[in-house]
């Protein structure tokens, strides 16, 4: 498993494969095993937060201790990048296509009505209500905290939330008023966790408190704005039950897309850069012809919530959307259901259609596959025109100079060897790929 080898690999300081397990592998970095630690210390070592402070606390030395102080780069704000994350965190910070701003004792907060109502049945209520068609919305009440309303709106956006602890107690009485108990609980939580370990550790220090996103509470949120955002035809499976949440929904449609007939009531703040679809007569209409209904679906979906179905049947037509969109996640989504389809039949042609589309952890994981089966893939003529076009793509390549596929192919199969009976399967298999080279007459 990929995760209990970044882990290790941590341990035993093998940079080399915790390089390849992160940028081919894409593991991500600051997973948490469960001791609820990461693999690296330094990857949460942020001043004055709790991670930070344990990962201090836990250095060997003070010259370490230092080092992780002085590092700027390795921080939470530095793991590898989340497209989807990114773009949250830019919405809620510039506050694109904003259609509503909150006024806290001084303090302008933009947002938008869509994600408010997603996340929050209290906002949508208020919004529909006391807040109904006002642009603007004055909090004056002074219990209520700008810190603490900053923290709420990063929650909404995000998952997330940083807060300073001198205002844990407004954020809590905040969430209270929005009815946002999961939040008040986990505030708990983690203000219990800070407390044991400042109490056990003489000399730490926790200013910041921090809560990392649960992703199925916040993409199960925004989905709601994905299900909406469909016609009413499409809505497959809602009648079967009691109740349909859209019908009651106020998501605030600001853009239309027309799909193969359909009308898909959208926001622009999510299509900032793209199309959406048609409704009311004030809303702008985009017609797009080049994608059928089934596949926008499938595109609404991921661009809302981070996530959608894929299949067999239609992942390399997402996969081609994607790419004609730029909607590199959601390459990455199809990348991750092609490497679960593989096997002997098809390895070949997914390592193809990984290299046209720039996807390298598929293509690592197709010639690590291909190592598996290399005894029986050189038997398949197809094999060696797949090598033999390899080398032919390699720029000014000279007769002795590497094929990177075979390079690969190489790699995996002497990778993690340690055994004799697995150092000598491991050369068989070298030879068979050795002789296949002879005989289409590549040396490398």
């Amino acid at each position: 498993m990929d995760a209990v080898d970044l882990f290790s690999s941590c341990r035993k300081g093998d940079i080399a494969r915790v390089r390849h397990l992160v940028e081919q592998r894409d593991v991500e970095l600051n997973i948490r095993d469960k001791w609820d630690s990461t693999p690296l210390a330094g990857a949460k070592c942020e001043a004055n937060t709790f991670d930070g402070e344990r990962c201090l606390y836990g250095a060997l030395s003070d010259p370490i201790r230092r080092l992780l102080k002085e590092y700027k780069r390795i921080t939470a704000k530095a793991m590898q990048r989340d497209y989807y994350d990114q773009f949250l965190q830019t919405l809620l910070e510039q506050g694109s296509y904003s259609d509503v701003a909150f006024m806290v004792h001084g303090e302008m907060f933009k947002a938008h009505r869509c994600i408010l109502s997603a996340r929050s049945e209290y906002f949508a209520h208020m919004l529909e209500t006391k807040w109904k068609g006002k642009s603007a919305i004055a909090l004056k009440h002074p219990l209520v905290n700008p810190a603490a309303f900053g923290a709420i709106m990063q929650y909404f956006y995000t998952g997330r939330l940083d807060i300073d602890v001198n205002y844990v107690e407004d954020c809590k009485r905040l969430a209270k008023q929005c009815k946002i108990s999961e939040l008040i609980e986990e505030l708990e939580v983690k203000c219990k966790q800070v407390y044991e370990f400042v109490s056990n550790k003489p000399g730490t220090c926790v200013k910041v408190l921090t809560l990392d996103p649960h992703d199925f509470q916040l993409q199960d949120g925004m989905a709601l704005l994905a299900d909406s955002a469909l016609p009413a035809e499409l809505r497959v499976g809602y009648g079967q039950l009691p109740f349909d949440l859209t019908d009651s929904f106020p998501s605030y449609p600001d853009i239309c897309f027309r799909v193969g007939g359909y009308d898909f009531l959208c926001h622009k703040d999510h299509f900032s850069e793209g199309a959406t679809l048609p409704a009311h007569p004030s809303i702008p209409v985009i017609t797009l012809h080049d994608v059928s209904h089934d596949l926008f679906t499938r595109i609404l979906y991921y661009i809302y919530s981070d996530n959608t179905q894929l299949s067999h049947e239609n992942v390399y037509e997402v996969l081609c959307m994607a790419d004609m969109y730029l909607l590199p996640g959601l390459k990455r989504l199809c990348g991750r259901t092609l490497a679960a389809l593989l096997d002997h039949s098809n390895v070949l042609q997914i390592w193809r259609m990984a290299k046209l589309f720039a996807l390298s952890r598929l293509e690592d994981q197709c010639t690590e596959y291909m190592a598996k089966i290399i005894e029986r893939l050189v038997e398949r003529p197809e094999f060696a025109e797949t090598i033999r076009e390899d080398a032919a793509n390699v720029s000014a390549r000279q007769e002795t100079d590497s094929i990177p596929l075979v390079d690969e192919i190489r790699f995996h199969i002497t990778s993690n060897v340690q055994t004799f009976s697995a150092i000598e399967e491991a050369n068989q298999k070298l030879s068979a790929l050795e002789l296949l080279l002879s005989s289409i007459g590549l040396d490398c």
